[in-house]
């Protein structure tokens, strides 16, 4: 799925950039070589960060 369409980001690479990227959207899609423009994605990017942190956190927890 598509996220960013300015950009053209997938979800399975913002899920991977998060895992290597602490920061917020901003700082995740520095990491992608790209810089949010239009701003409609930030809010379901920032959900599907926490929900990748969080996924990662519990796996971590698990092991």
């Amino acid at each position: 799925m598509i996220v960013c369409v300015c950009n053209a980001i997938r979800e399975c690479e913002l899920r991977r950039a998060a895992r290597l990227n602490p920061g917020n959207a901003d700082a995740v899609y520095s990491t992608l070589g790209k810089r949010p423009q239009c701003g409609q994605c930030l809010d379901e990017a920032e959900d599907i960060l926490f929900e990748e942190r969080d996924l990662e956190s519990q796996q971590t927890l698990a092991a």
